[in-house]
């Protein structure tokens, strides 16, 4: 019933003009070449189709160069956390041409970071670590294992 409906009230509002009925109208009023659709010559639609396919690969190697980067950092990372390595990283920075560097200010924050890292790692480091320390937590719990200590000797040896 319902598909009697529908196929009746559409043939209705094709015949008012307002329906399907204008598709195909618009479908032979279109040129069919793209030159003249764009409003150009065939000469200037050709360069314009050259240009947007050589900005196009430009975009294109310019994201590739930018994922390989992201990869390279990425594979940095791996390296100073110890991390197993990503065969998708490696293919991105193979597909770069392998003369991928991390950008300056990236290459900047790696340095920054080691540099931090040597200088916790040297006795200067240690010394400062030692100066934040909580001296009297320190202190209780040497004693509380002392005294563990202490105990546990005094269960096991009948001279003390």
């Amino acid at each position: 019933m319902a598909f009697l409906m529908k196929s009746m009230l559409s043939n209705q509002v094709k015949n008012l003009g307002l329906g399907g009925g204008g598709e195909e109208s618009k479908e032979e009023s279109t040129p069919s070449d793209p030159a003249a659709a764009a409003g150009m010559t065939r000469e200037e639609y050709e360069e314009y189709q050259k240009q947007m396919v050589e900005e196009k690969m430009e975009r294109d190697a310019a994201f590739a160069q930018k994922k390989a980067e992201r990869a390279c950092l990425r594979v940095h990372l791996r390296e100073k956390y110890r991390l197993p390595k990503s065969e998708l990283d490696e293919n991105q920075i193979q597909m770069a041409g392998d003369d991928v560097d991390l950008p300056e200010d990236l290459q900047k924050m790696v340095a920054e970071d080691q540099v931090e890292e040597e200088d916790k790692d040297s006795i200067l480091g240690q010394l400062q670590n030692i100066q934040n320390m909580d001296m009297d937590a320190i202190k209780e719990k040497a004693q509380a294992t002392f005294t563990e200590m202490k105990q546990a000797a005094e269960q096991k040896c009948c001279v003390m």
